[in-house]
Parts: structure tokens; C-alpha cells; sequence
């Protein structure tokens, strides 16, 4: 067994830190206050190259795989973005490049993989609706065929980077929920053009006040007689649960990957401060009830990674991977609130001024427990699936 990094992760981690160090915890900050897209940093990568790690090298890409998008994930993260900042990865070169690789056609993958590669074309992904919530396959957004088209109506809710998006990987039923037998079947993915839906009057949506992730706005978004070619299908109608798993998979990966690196800064942050700050004449970190929280945390972190690392290698090797994915998945966003909330028991009342980032990645960590998928969900998986307990329901 070799644990070690291939060469080409390990070039990821290093360029990708390389533009990072450029930009330390006060411009995430800033970021988040203003809720603006770290644009400067999103260039800087698309320049050196580092958003199309997962686009075939004709396509103008590095060829890479999900452990190279983990590790870059990873990476931009633990540079003090925190889990916020995952949306830079997931958006475009999870959701876009890394689906349209495995299952786009060739006149798919000729018109958008070039303009993935360097982050001119920006995708995001619409799966989750109001009435479905984790229930994936119950969701109601319908596609109805009229010759070379579909027409599309339905809505969507928590649906992240809509602003900024040329493409939406839109996810329907061309079979209804109640009628698909196996309940799989019947769910179709498109590619749609937003700019040309809204300028339409077929697509709108709304953003959504939240509390953290504010770099990245989520919305809900509303289909209204919207037609679609049917050369826009990605994989093939009614097959699209294919589709659908190649995308949540990595997705849970890629979101394992930043909650990662958020359980990273905020132990650092955690350790910083407990070296500095002086109470009785000795700083904090000398006593063990500071001390021995964040040294659990550091030991769930190296656990977390592990796992991360073989999800993502299992899925570049066309390996079963949903175990995997969803124990990295659960491990990571548990020591991100763990480090996130040991960082605050460490700063006492100072984790409450926002002159501190403790804040922020409290907030931000907290997101890993529920989105993309509930951590009772996960455990539910594991339970019945893996350890083959009866289902509750």
C-alpha cells in the first residue's frame, strides 16, 4: 500500500498555495462581509491553469482527476477560505468539467470543455426541490418532449452560483416520480443556457438571506415553459440517475474536501491564539483543557483525510465509491464543526468579535452537517446499506 501523493497532487497542492498565500484571512473576511465572489483569486487560477484540472488535455486541460480536485479543493480551503469557499471548485470544474467529461456528447464537449478549462464558462447545478428536499429521486420539475425540444417547468430551491453561470446541469423527471419503475428511472439531466433562459423570461430566481457561504449566493429558481433542445440532454433521457450519482458523489467528495481544510484553519487559528494569549501569567495552550480538544481534532482531520483521499482515487478508477464518499463526507464536515467549535472555546468571549474569523468559520462549518446531504441521511445510508440493518421507512 503507498499512502503517498502522485506527483501530480502534489503540484496541484503546491500552485494552488502559491496563489493563495497571496491573499490571507482578512480578504476572506472582506469577501464575506461585502458577499462578493473572490474574483482576483478565481483569475489567478483560471490563468495558471488550476480550474481545468479535470478537462481532457485536448480540450486544453490538465487531464486530471477528483484526487487532483480534492487536493485543490483542499487546498484553497485550508488557505483561510474556509468551507465557503468550496463553491470555486465544486461550481464549474466539479458539476461542469468532471460531468461533461464522463457523460457529455462530443458537440458538448467541443463547445464548453475549452471555456471550462480556463473558468470562461462557469456552470452550476440544479437538483434540490421545496417539496423533495434529500429525496432525491421525488422530485416533481418535469420535461415534456415536443418534437426537437423539451419543454421544462419546476422549481428548484438552494441552488448556488446562478449568477454567475453560462450553463445550468438542470435535473428532471421525463418520467414521473410515481409512475418510474424502478424509482430511478425517468430522471433526465439538461444543459441549460441561463442568460438565454432569463433574457427568455423562462428562468428567474431569487436569492436566499443566509447566514454564512456569503461569497457564493444561493437562490431559488423557477422554470416556466422553458424549451431546451434535446440535444442539450447530458447522457441519455430517462437514464440520467448515471448522471445523476457521477455528480453527487464528487460533489460529497469535493464538499469533504473543504470542510477539510476549514477544520485546518480553524485549528491553526485555534493554536495561534492559544499560544499568544497569556491568562495567569502562562498562555492557555498550556493547559490541557485547551490543549487536548484541538489535539483531538488534529487526530480526526488526519482520519478525515485519509478517507477523502480514497473516495476520490476510488472514483478516478471507475471504482465503487459511495461508501467511500459518504464516510469522507461525514468525517470531514464532523471535525470542521469539532476544530470550528474548539477555535471558539479557545477564544472565550473574543470568538464573538468579528475582528476574529472564528465567526466565520464557525458558520461555515456548520453548513457541512446538513447540505449537501443531512448527516442523518449518511449515517442512514451506512446503516442500511453497508451494515445491512432494516430500513425505517
Amino acid at each position: 500500500m503507498d499512502f503517498t501523493l502522485p506527483d501530480s497532487a502534489l503540484a496541484v497542492r503546491q500552485g494552488v498555495a502559491d496563489i493563495c498565500s497571496r491573499y490571507d484571512l482578512d480578504y476572506w473576511q472582506r469577501c464575506e462581509s461585502e458577499k462578493r465572489w473572490p474574483e482576483e483569486v478565481w483569475e489567478e487560477l483560471g490563468k495558471g491553469g488550476w480550474l481545468g484540472l479535470a478537462v481532457p488535455e485536448r480540450f486544453g486541460g490538465g487531464g486530471q482527476g477528483l484526487l487532483e480536485l480534492a487536493v485543490a479543493t483542499e487546498t484553497i480551503s485550508a488557505s483561510g477560505a474556509a468551507g465557503g469557499s468550496a463553491f470555486t471548485y465544486v461550481l464549474t470544474p466539479g458539476f461542469g468539467a468532471m460531468t461533461l467529461t464522463r457523460h457529455g456528447s462530443g458537440r458538448q464537449q467541443d463547445e464548453l470543455l475549452p471555456g471550462l478549462a480556463t473558468g470562461e464558462i462557469e456552470t452550476c447545478f440544479a437538483l434540490t426541490e421545496p417539496d423533495a428536499g434529500s429525496n432525491a429521486l421525488a422530485i416533481s420539475t418535469s420535461a415534456r418532449r415536443d418534437g426537437d425540444e423539451f419543454v421544462l417547468n419546476g422549481q428548484k430551491i438552494w441552488i448556488t452560483g446562478v449568477q454567475r453561470a453560462t450553463w445550468m446541469l438542470l435535473v428532471t423527471r421525463t418520467v414521473p416520480a410515481a409512475e418510474a419503475r424502478p424509482r430511478s428511472h425517468g430522471l433526465t439531466v439538461f444543459l441549460v443556457n441561463v442568460p438565454d433562459a432569463v433574457a427568455a423570461g423562462r428562468l428567474s430566481f431569487r436569492p436566499i438571506p443566509k447566514m454564512g457561504a456569503n461569497t457564493t449566493p444561493s437562490n431559488m429558481v423557477f422554470i416556466d415553459d422553458l424549451r431546451v433542445p434535446a440535444a442539450n440532454v447530458v447522457g441519455e433521457v430517462d437514464q440520467g440517475a448515471a448522471v445523476l450519482w457521477d455528480i453527487l458523489n464528487p460533489e460529497r467528495i469535493l464538499l469533504a474536501a473543504s470542510a477539510l481544510g476549514g477544520a485546518e484553519v480553524a485549528l491553526r487559528v485555534a493554536v495561534q491564539y492559544a499560544k499568544e494569549r497569556e491568562v495567569f501569567g502562562r498562555p492557555i495552550g498550556a493547559n490541557q483543557a485547551i490543549a487536548f480538544p484541538l489535539a483531538q481534532v488534529k487526530a480526526k482531520i488526519e482520519l478525515a483525510r485519509l478517507m477523502l483521499y480514497k473516495a476520490a482515487w476510488s472514483f478516478d478508477q471507475q471504482l465503487p465509491c459511495g461508501t467511500e464518499a459518504n464516510i469522507a463526507k461525514l468525517t470531514a464536515s464532523q471535525a470542521a464543526w469539532e476544530a470550528a467549535d474548539a477555535a471558539f472555546q479557545t477564544h472565550g468571549g473574543m470568538a464573538y468579535s468579528l475582528e476574529y474569523p472564528v465567526a466565520r468559520l464557525l458558520a461555515d462549518a456548520r453548513i457541512g452537517k446538513v447540505a449537501p446531504v443531512t448527516e442523518e441521511l449518511l449515517l442512514n445510508y451506512l446503516a442500511t446499506q453497508v451494515l445491512g440493518l432494516p430500513r425505517g421507512f
